[in-house]
């Protein structure tokens, strides 16, 4: 599938899936804002990515509507449009909940929940005008599943899969698609931190996190890929018609499947 020139916003891009799903996109043909809290990261990875024509960064800390606003303008300046959102930035903290601290709950769910639905708002304003639109939410298989230790990030991921519904059925009325790719575990640097705190958590090995707690329920017991995702985003940006909106889609190697 070919993006023919669109425009897309992609937050968290300058490292693990968010930098893998832009690469995509310009391999694809189509331009890119990198969106992250670290410039001077996104400026390197936009600069991989081919430089001005191609790519360009902007700062982004998506819990801040001010900063989210201006960065959705810059890229439609640089750009003229703005066709996809891939709501990607997220992070995880991992307690059991009678040890969660609510201060860091708080955080997990600002930059999960309030960050896509401020883009959401913020890309919207270009994306409904030109009567089209892509909306891509990560999810997880979080989003259907849920695990120990992790309460603010299973509640954040199902907030997600409830905000693609909804968008789904108000986006329709201007031609605007709206998913959400739910990956089982990816071995980014977000991954590889939960393993020794989980093992310590748990009270296990980290072989033990690895094989039994993040790939014990796969086919085949191997991670997911950055590609992976990557080319899902890909699928559902350039799809041609309304058929998979409001659809999560899983990759995750058989752990969860609807």
């Amino acid at each position: 599938m070919e993006l023919n020139g669109k425009v897309a916003f992609v937050t968290g891009a300058a490292s693990g899936i968010g930098h893998g799903i832009a690469k995509r996109f310009v391999e694809a043909g189509g331009r890119v804002a990198i969106a992250d809290l670290n410039l001077d990261a996104a400026k390197a990875a936009a600069a991989e990515l081919g430089g001005e024509k191609d790519a360009i960064a902007v700062a982004a800390d998506v819990s801040d509507e001010e900063q989210v606003n201006a960065a959705v303008d810059a890229t439609a300046k640089a750009f003229g449009a703005v066709d996809i959102l891939v709501s990607n930035a997220g992070i995880q903290i991992v307690h059991p909940i009678e040890e969660f601290p609510f201060a860091q709950w708080k955080k997990l769910l600002a930059i999960h929940l309030d960050g896509a639905f401020l883009t959401t708002k913020a890309c919207l304003r270009y994306m409904y005008p030109q009567n089209s639109g892509a909306l891509i939410y990560m999810g997880s298989v979080h989003s259907h599943e849920a695990s120990p230790l992790k309460s603010a990030y299973v509640t954040a991921k199902h907030g997600l899969l409830g905000l693609t519904r909804t968008m789904a059925k108000e986006g329709a009325k201007h031609n605007v698609r709206a998913n959400i790719i739910c990956p089982g575990f990816v071995m980014t640097p977000l991954v590889e931190k939960q393993i020794p705190q989980q093992a310590h958590d748990l009270g296990i090995s980290e072989e033990r996190v690895v094989t039994e707690v993040m790939l014990g329920e796969t086919v085949d017991k191997q991670f997911t890929m950055v590609s992976d995702v990557a080319e899902v985003a890909l699928m559902l940006a350039a799809f041609k018609t309304n058929a998979l909106t409001g659809e999560s889609i899983i990759v995750s190697h058989g752990w969860h499947m609807n």
